[in-house]
């Protein structure tokens, strides 16, 4: 029954990432077809890249702490890109570029959206799975 809770727990993660995600890819849509000034469009962002890179670490911790290796192991890429990024000081939108950038930026969280999908579909897998089992005993 434990095994439920923690992909439970796993599965509330990867949708408030990519909520955080999808609203990041409406604030550069918004952008795209001027609904929104840059300094809008920019702050909105700035204000979740934190946000979303904190709860994608505590997720990666979560898996680790429970003994998941596989999704630990599937989850490390994309924490040390953010980690990466925030060393860098590459984490933030520009808003002086972020017209330059906006194809980029796009496609940067599309490939995070993408990514973060693939880990929901194995994290809805295992709870099933989890939850068969348990069944069955």
């Amino acid at each position: 029954m434990g095994d439920i809770w923690t992909w439970l727990i796993s599965f509330f993660f990867l949708i408030a990432l990519v909520g955080i995600i999808v609203y990041q890819l409406v604030c550069l849509a918004d952008l795209e077809f001027d609904y929104i000034n840059p300094y809008d469009s920019a702050s909105r962002i700035n204000s979740v890249v934190l946000p979303e890179f904190i709860v994608q670490g505590v997720l990666c911790v979560f898996y680790l702490l429970t003994g998941h290796w596989f999704m630990t192991l599937l989850c490390l890429p994309y924490l040390y890109y953010n980690f990466h990024l925030y060393s860098k000081r590459q984490h933030l939108v520009d808003v002086t570029e972020i017209f330059n950038l906006l194809n980029w930026e796009k496609k940067k969280r599309l490939f995070k959206l993408a990514y973060i999908v693939l880990n929901l579909f194995l994290t809805i897998f295992w709870m099933i799975y989890s939850a068969l089992d348990d069944y069955e005993d």
